[in-house]
């Protein structure tokens, strides 16, 4: 028997709670934090749905909403939304106090995004991502980047 959660079509689904830092709880438990929704939204609103997560502490929700876009990008733009994605687990290393795993998600992160630097799509701030990565790098919890330029 296969104990994961799956959809009708066989694929995995999270349906269990999880806290503010990702970490699953106990199926049933109250107090975990609203899931979210694995359907891929548009550039803009998966931007401003990642940062509005950012800002308020949920890192790993903003990968989630930066994977689904990663998994339904086009093929030109695929590394980077896969490296924001990864950005946000490195945040997500940090806040659980894994600084090598942070560390090594930022990094890989970091280098998907690089490549856009000179024409970023979606009005991503590349630069400014580059910067707080120089900035924060060691300690990337501590204040959340801005992912676009607005």
């Amino acid at each position: 028997m296969n104990s994961r959660d799956r959809d009708p079509d066989g694929r995995p689904r999270q349906a269990r709670p999880r806290d503010a830092l990702g970490r699953p709880l106990p199926y049933g438990s109250p107090g975990g934090v609203d899931p979210i929704d694995e359907e891929p939204l548009e550039a803009g609103q998966a931007l401003a749905e990642a940062q509005r997560l950012l800002d308020g502490g949920r890192a790993f929700s903003a990968h989630e909403v930066l994977e689904a876009a990663w998994k339904a990008a086009p093929e030109p733009e695929r590394e980077l939304w896969q490296g924001l994605a990864q950005i946000c687990v490195g945040i997500t290393h940090a806040q659980r106090g894994n600084a090598a795993g942070s560390a090594r998600l930022l990094a890989r992160g970091m280098g998907r995004l690089t490549p856009y630097a000179d024409l970023p799509p979606h009005g991503v701030d590349v630069r400014g991502l580059i910067t707080w990565y120089e900035e924060h790098g060691d300690a990337p919890a501590a204040a959340p980047p801005r992912l676009t330029l607005s």
